[in-house]
């Protein structure tokens, strides 16, 4: 009976072992992601005839130069594709802007550049045609209106290829130096020549056979009505094209930052054995290169520049500069703008310029007259911080905008309510009309072929979802087409009948879904790929609550907790990224190693918090600007509160929570310890922001603005100010090759944790890794890192 007894038990301990969780450990979720998680599919598109939908895949874990695959329409099993066939794709047809290349008015072919040649495809007969191979680079092809010429850039100017005869013909003829200035003699060399004339006969009749043909090749030049020579000079020719009507060229000329305010960063391990320098980005409050549009009218044969600050606050001067009692000057506060465009109408019209001013506080759509160069204001954007959100570039690019099918209205989007929104405006009238509404933003609209609706992502419903919507063209209902709870990026095919999906959830990685659209409506979404290992998903991977934190200000702060079944009494925090990034939400993070490492510390009985502090994406204007002038400021607030939360509901004390984070999240860890410390116990700052002031221009100044113009909102915003402050363990861990967030950043902190006598610290550095780690010994290294350290600091084992 009692080896009945023990055998049973024995049985029953088998059992339980068979069905175990597997443990968790550092190496295994910091190994190779490719053959642990399982590759997973990412950038689907679909073929020009839409019979299928292309994507990149790897589920074998061969080299990723072998990995296109393909499903047909109707579904069924991926196949891989053959390597011609991949060789010979046309441009993907991604669905929103059409993948690289341009359609002529038919939608019938194809024009684009690959490699520095331009290429033709023709969709119905399904026929690629190579147009050029020259040695010089041609880009930037598109159709003349009547689909009969393709027009292209090649060495700064416009040439126009005929597609029915092969003619070139060149219509631009700018030219780079400074134009030849005519010989004037002084007045002795004039004497002497009009002298020789005079006196010599055959000088005299040299002279006169060579006006007469410098005339006659004078009169052939205009009788073939060339293109009017413009000197550039050494600048940079930029956004060259020409009008549809064919009349009016323009092109923007600039200069870059001076080369002497780069920086440089060594490379230590390298293949040579020799360091070397890599040169890397200048630091904020660098001054600005140059930017002049220009207008070519090839009919009056004359070139002009567009004087940009005719708009309305082209000298105005910011709030935070009037504070210190800064007065408009024309002289000393004309502000640095720029444009892109113009954008023409099909019919070539109307021209829409948008303009950006360098200090991102504004941005203005305004109409152009290319015969005058009149700009009338269509709408103007302002903030006192940024410019920034979904279409609307944070760093002053290009925004997302373009023209109706009527040629009359044209279409972007403007966070004037908060929150990112669709509008178009008639630039005839300048009637604005709001398409889209509410307390969500709108994500890469397009228009579908037919031009009666609208298609576009949207955070409608919740902040923490992504779904595909379509709604008419003049506004009014929207209709939600996806039906999978997470993110949905869709790629529509051609005839717009069938949604390719990238689709994600919490605890999966993406996977490729198909969706028909049947007489409109969408019908079940079909799965084609499956990719994580049998490995990975033998662990029950957690899906983390969402939660919203109450901060001290009466916000609302969204959160994703990971609650472990038994609690060890310490938590963890965890900072995002990027600064203004999304990581509470209902898909696969980017942080995926993290997302691992938060399960392995919930099994040892951690509570994890993850928290979009502000400045975060996806929550709208207020939520961004938030930081604006103090970073480590309402963003560290929200790390505060919520350490008082877990205090309150778990009873969880100060020092038993651990804070750590990279990049931004690296900075706010830095601050965390170093201005209240009392509410941590300690914390890993990974490639960490030191000091603003040693950081990029685009990013920084759009938050702090400038060290020489804000030097306050520097100081109380840079770590290194605040030094004085450690007294909790504290590692730091920085790649040596970083050109980003730079190891002169880390070092200098360390010179000043040193002088200041600071001991409860240390450094990593990671000789090969540049800001995002890319080998697997370095993840592993870190991790067991920061593993170590919380256990040692906040851990049931920590140190008293």
């Amino acid at each position: 009976m009692k080896r009945l007894t023990a055998g049973w038990i024995l049985l029953l301990l088998l059992c339980g072992a068979a069905g175990a969780q597997p443990q968790l450990t550092v190496e295994k979720i910091m190994q190779d992601p490719k053959t642990w998680i399982g590759d997973w599919p990412d950038n689907p598109f679909w073929s020009e005839d839409g019979q299928y939908l292309y994507f990149w895949w790897n589920p074998k874990g061969q080299f990723p130069s072998d990995s296109l695959y393909r499903v047909s329409r109707s579904g069924g099993a991926p196949e891989k594709v053959a390597p011609e066939e991949r060789r010979n794709l046309p441009p993907a047809f991604d669905g929103w802007h059409h993948g690289e290349g341009v359609y002529d008015a038919d939608f019938r072919r194809k024009v684009f550049a690959r490699d520095g040649d331009l290429y033709l495809y023709d969709r119905t007969t399904r026929r690629l045609t190579r147009l050029t191979r020259t040695a010089e680079r041609e880009s930037n092809p598109r159709f003349t209106p009547d689909g009969q010429a393709v027009v292209f850039v090649k060495e700064n100017n416009l040439f126009q290829l005929d597609l029915r005869t092969g003619a070139l013909t060149q219509l631009t003829d700018l030219r780079r130096g400074q134009e030849p200035r005519e010989r004037k003699p002084d007045a002795q060399d004039a004497f002497l020549e009009a002298q020789q004339r005079a006196l010599f006969e055959v000088i005299r009749k040299r002279v006169e056979e060579r006006e007469a043909r410098e005339k006659a090749r004078e009169r052939d030049r205009k009788a073939e009505n060339p293109p009017p020579t413009f000197y550039y000079g050494d600048k940079n020719v930029e956004q060259l094209q020409l009008d549809p009507t064919g009349r009016f060229v323009t092109f923007a000329l600039t200069t870059d930052e001076p080369r002497e305010k780069a920086t440089a960063v060594m490379d230590y391990v390298t293949e040579s054995g020799y360091a070397r320098e890599l040169r890397a980005r200048p630091k904020v409050g660098v001054p600005p290169g140059s930017f002049e549009l220009y207008v070519q009218d090839l009919v009056r044969d004359t070139t002009y520049r567009v004087n940009l600050h005719q708009v309305p606050g082209a000298y105005d001067v910011p709030e935070y500069l009037r504070e210190q009692g800064v007065e408009p000057d024309s002289q000393k506060t004309k502000r640095f703008l720029y444009a892109y465009g113009p954008y023409w109408s099909g019919d070539g019209r109307y021209a829409v310029l948008e303009i950006r001013a360098r200090d991102n506080k504004d941005r203005w759509i305004v109409r152009l007259n290319p015969e005058t160069g009149q700009l009338t204001v269509l709408d103007r954007q302002h903030d006192e911080a940024w410019i920034a959100g979904p279409g609307i570039s944070w760093f002053g690019g290009r925004s997302t905008m373009g023209w109706l099918p009527d040629n009359r209205h044209f279409f972007f989007q403007s966070e004037r309510t908060g929150y990112s929104h669709l509008y178009v405006v008639d630039v005839e009238t300048g009637q604005i009309r709001q398409l889209t509404d509410g307390p969500f933003e709108v994500f890469d609209p397009f228009i579908s072929r037919d031009g009666r609706y609208w298609y576009f992502t949207s955070s409608e419903g919740s902040p923490f979802e992504r779904h595909f919507y379509r709604m008419p063209i003049d506004g009014g209902p929207r209709e939600r087409l996806t039906t999978l709870t997470g993110r949905n990026d869709v790629v529509l095919s051609p005839d717009e009948q069938v949604m390719g999906i990238l689709y994600s959830y919490s605890n999966r990685p993406p996977e490729i879904y198909l969706q028909p659209l049947r007489r409109g409506r969408p019908g079940e979404p079909q799965r084609i790929t499956h990719s994580p290992t049998d490995e990975w998903l033998a662990y029950s991977w957690r899906d983390p609550e969402i939660r919203f934190i109450p901060a001290s200000d009466g916000a609302q702060v969204p959160a994703r907790v990971y609650e472990p079944d038994s609690m060890n009494g310490a938590a963890v925090f965890f900072v995002h990224g990027a600064g203004y990034l999304q990581n509470v939400h209902r898909w696969w993070s980017s942080y995926f190693r993290e997302y691992m490492f938060h399960n392995l510390l919930a099994d040892r009985g951690y509570l994890v918090l993850d928290l979009d502090y502000r400045g975060s994406a996806g929550y709208g204007r207020d939520w961004r600007t938030a930081i604006y002038r103090h970073m480590g400021g309402r963003d560290l607030q929200d790390y505060v509160d919520a350490a008082r939360y877990v205090q309150e509901r778990y009873g969880i004390p100060p020092e038993r929570v651990f804070i750590y984070g990279g990049s931004y999240g690296g900075f706010l860890t830095l601050m965390a310890l170093f201005t209240e410390g009392e509410h941590f116990g300690g914390g890993a700052a990974l490639r960490a922001v030191t000091d603003w002031a040693h950081y990029n221009h685009p990013y920084t100044s759009n938050i702090l603005n400038t060290p020489e113009t804000d030097s306050i909102a520097y100081v109380r915003s840079s770590p290194i100010y605040h030094a004085e402050g450690l007294e909790d363990p504290l590692l730091m861990c920085h790649g040596l090759v970083d050109t980003n967030v730079q190891p002169q950043d880390i070092f200098r902190l360390v010179q000043r944790l040193i002088e200041l006598g600071k001991e409860n610290w240390e450094l990593a550095v990671y000789p090969v890794e540049g800001h995002g780690f890319q080998e697997p010994s370095s993840w592993t290294d870190e991790y067991r890192r920061i593993l170590k350290l919380i256990e040692t600091t906040v851990g049931p084992g920590r140190r008293r």
